[in-house]
């Protein structure tokens, strides 16, 4: 494979992540108007919230198997306009049996997308011989930025869910089938399922026991997460008081800082190590959180999740990358089995959240992932990545065969 064809892999996959992050955003950061639109009370909520990450994660899981014959760069040109699709679904509906089939089918589509672009760049990056996993993601903050926006502008002009989203769609939808073209695998034995060296159990490349640590930090960083991304614009309205308009600032905020640590982050892989760079992005997280939880109004609120983004920004990428390296000879399997652990914390975040917010009080709930997402830094030492890993700053990338 030639330089120039890694690169233009390398972009059309940050354009799959940009797009990921716009559909994603829209769809969350207009929960309230979703719950409005259906009727769907503050009971029933969270199993709305909760079926999403289930089904992901039961699509993540099917992914590994369906790479392990087509290659993630297939599965992913399909999932991508899938989502697409049902996010117009959502805004389409009327009914409540409406907004449950379309999030499913959403919640299904997501699962296998995200698995098989995170499967595409820790190939990439294993491809390049150096950290460029955050720069994707960083692609994927940009959307979430992007696809904020766009809430806060349909919530400012009281547009309908359907208009919201059709033209953001009818733009989108070709970009991702053009970008397709050009997705490549970095090689280097990913997207195989062999055996690893440690012991993984007969005809398994991914011994549990040695992934696990993985699986709890980023079921930890997914709980802080889909804090923000499911309740910060309800924590603004309901507890410190702010408009339907402003309560889609927080989440685009978020996105603002979190697209600033993946943007430096990669650099800072390359000089401290990825266990020191995940240890601090802990450390900041659980600030960000104690910020949120004592807030005494709407723009300190927003500060708060502006410095969680900070915080958070760098876990989930290296968390990824991590297990990368732990199985060179099986990462598509390792991503995949990982990637279920994402809608993990979705699924315990969301509803454990709006539990202790309606049982206790939703500054206290705050407090919850502030520690879980703490206790991260005991489990840096997984990461140890150490800068020289990296080549020393090599600039170009190998050539390889495609896997």
């Amino acid at each position: 494979m030639t330089d120039a064809r890694l690169r233009r892999g390398r972009g059309s996959l940050a354009v799959s992540f940009f797009v990921q992050g716009v559909t994603f955003a829209l769809l969350v950061t207009r929960i309230p108007a979703i719950q409005d639109r259906y009727g769907i009370s503050d009971a029933l909520l969270p199993a709305f919230l909760a079926a999403v990450p289930i089904l992901a994660g039961v699509a993540s899981v099917m992914t590994e198997k369906v790479v392990a014959r087509v290659g993630p760069a297939v599965v992913l040109r399909w999932a991508q306009p899938f989502v697409l699709l049902a996010l117009l679904a959502v805004g389409m509906g009327d009914q409540l049996w409406h907004a449950a089939l379309a999030l499913g089918l959403f919640g299904l589509a997501v699962g296998a997308l995200d698995a098989s672009m995170n499967m595409l760049g820790v190939s990439l990056q294993r491809a390049y011989g150096r950290s460029i996993m955050l720069g994707f993601h960083a692609s994927y903050s940009l959307g979430g930025i992007a696809g904020a926006s766009l809430a806060w502008a349909g919530a400012h002009w009281h547009l309908s869910l359907f208009v919201s989203y059709l033209p953001v769609v009818a733009v989108l939808l070709p970009l991702a089938f053009v970008g397709s073209r050009w997705y490549v695998a970095g090689g280097d034995g990913t997207g195989a399922v062999a055996v690893a060296e440690e012991g993984g159990g007969k005809g398994s490349g991914v011994a549990f026991k040695l992934l696990l640590p993985l699986c709890l930090v980023m079921t930890f960083a997914y709980i802080g997460d889909s804090t923000v991304s499911n309740w910060s614009a309800k924590y603004l309205q309901d507890v410190l008081g702010s408009s339907e308009e402003l309560a889609t600032v927080p989440y685009n905020a978020y996105m603002v800082t979190t697209l600033l640590g993946r943007a430096v982050g990669d650099f800072g892989v390359r000089r401290f190590g990825a266990a020191a760079v995940v240890r601090a992005g802990a450390v900041l997280g659980a600030l960000g959180f104690v910020v949120v939880a004592v807030s005494p109004g709407a723009w300190v609120g927003i500060f708060g999740f502006t410095v969680l983004g900070l915080g958070l920004s760098v876990i989930v990428p290296q968390t990824f990358a991590a297990a990368g390296r732990l199985f060179p000879g099986a990462s598509d399997a390792a991503v995949a089995r990982l990637n279920v652990f994402n809608y993990v914390g979705f699924l315990i975040g969301s509803p454990l959240v709006g539990a202790l917010g309606d049982a206790w009080s939703y500054r206290g709930a705050m407090l919850v992932p502030m520690a879980l997402v703490l206790v991260t830094v005991v489990y840096a030492t997984s990461f140890g990545e150490r800068p020289a890993r990296y080549g020393g700053g090599h600039e170009r990338p190998r050539t390889v065969d495609v896997g």
